[in-house]
């Protein structure tokens, strides 16, 4: 679908997600934290000595999104304050899994990397978290809101399969990804926010597909100065562009058709959240607008929120 025979079915993009994480943890963070204790002390131990503020792992989060996930950061703040520091963790872990591909030059070592979280993520549930900051509070916002285990193993997982530095071979693979890393990342959120509905689930698998996409897309400008390319070559192939013409920053007709296609996947699924909570909700009421519970509150906003807070961001 080329761009510019179609570009009003849905109107110019206005998509967004939070930042790129930057190659290397900014200076002066861990000189910001008080000193650990030393790997004798247990998780037990770690329970009655991480009090609020304890150690400063709270404030390390914090910053370590602030400085590396800034729009997320910002999203988080839209949140309930009672579910802040545990969404702050968990964006956290999701950074500090993101920038093991860009920070490491060989992949034994970004597996090594991969390995530990791994460990980690067992380690949090037999209450026994290492010495880290991210880790220390990642495990108190499972013991506080029992987070899905399965959730966190899928982010390491794929995080962990890409670091094969392979472009994605069609826009199902990208989505599976997608799935795997941004969507589990709305599931775990839903959990901390108490919100248990199956319409909530769907909706994050949608967004978290749509966020990921762009994410893809957003990153080209950047992985192209690194000479490469990740957009699904299926897509490419159909429009007869090569990774050299990214590379190249080629901006042909083909080569904006090839992102035109790839953007409208994502819109798809965006354009499939807004719609179908409120007709199934219709749907349930035979029809009749006036019903009450059309006018109850939607568990779906923290997501909204979430969303539309991005697309403003550009």
């Amino acid at each position: 679908m080329a761009a510019s025979a179609h570009g009003s079915v849905w109107g110019p993009l206005r998509l967004g997600i939070p930042g790129l994480c930057c190659r290397r943890p900014p200076l002066g963070l861990y000189a910001r934290m008080r000193r650990l204790p030393g790997p004798e002390v247990s998780g037990r131990s770690v329970a009655a000595a991480s009090g609020p503020g304890a150690w400063g792992t709270d404030h390390y989060c914090l910053e370590l999104l602030r400085k590396r996930d800034y729009e997320g950061y910002l999203c988080s703040l839209l949140l309930p304050a009672e579910s802040r520091s545990s969404v702050f963790a968990l964006r956290a872990f999701n950074v500090e899994l993101a920038q093991v591909k860009d920070s490491v030059s060989e992949k034994t070592i970004g597996l090594m990397r991969m390995q530990f979280w791994k460990k980690t993520v067992e380690d949090i549930y037999c209450d026994n978290p290492p010495h880290q900051p991210v880790a220390i509070e990642l495990w108190k916002a499972v013991k506080r809101h029992n987070l899905t285990k399965r959730w966190l193993m899928k982010i390491v997982d794929e995080r962990e399969k890409n670091l094969d530095d392979k472009a994605y071979r069609n826009i199902k693979e990208l989505e599976n990804y997608a799935e795997n890393t941004q969507s589990s990342l709305l599931y775990l959120t839903l959990e901390i926010l108490g919100i248990k509905d199956l319409h909530a689930d769907h909706a994050a698998s949608h967004i978290g597909k749509a966020q990921g996409i762009v994410t893809c897309l957003r990153a080209t400008p950047y992985h192209g100065s690194r000479r490469k390319v990740f957009l699904p070559m299926d897509i490419c192939m159909l429009h007869g562009v090569s990774q050299e013409d990214f590379l190249r920053r080629n901006q042909d007709k083909n080569v904006r058709d090839v992102i035109y296609d790839i953007a409208s996947q994502a819109h798809l699924h965006l354009k499939h959240v807004s719609l179908e909570d409120f007709l199934k909700k219709i749907q349930r009421v035979d029809f009749d607008i006036f019903h009450p519970s059309l006018q109850q509150k939607n568990t779906l906003l923290p997501l909204y929120l979430y969303i539309q807070s991005w697309r403003k961001t550009y």
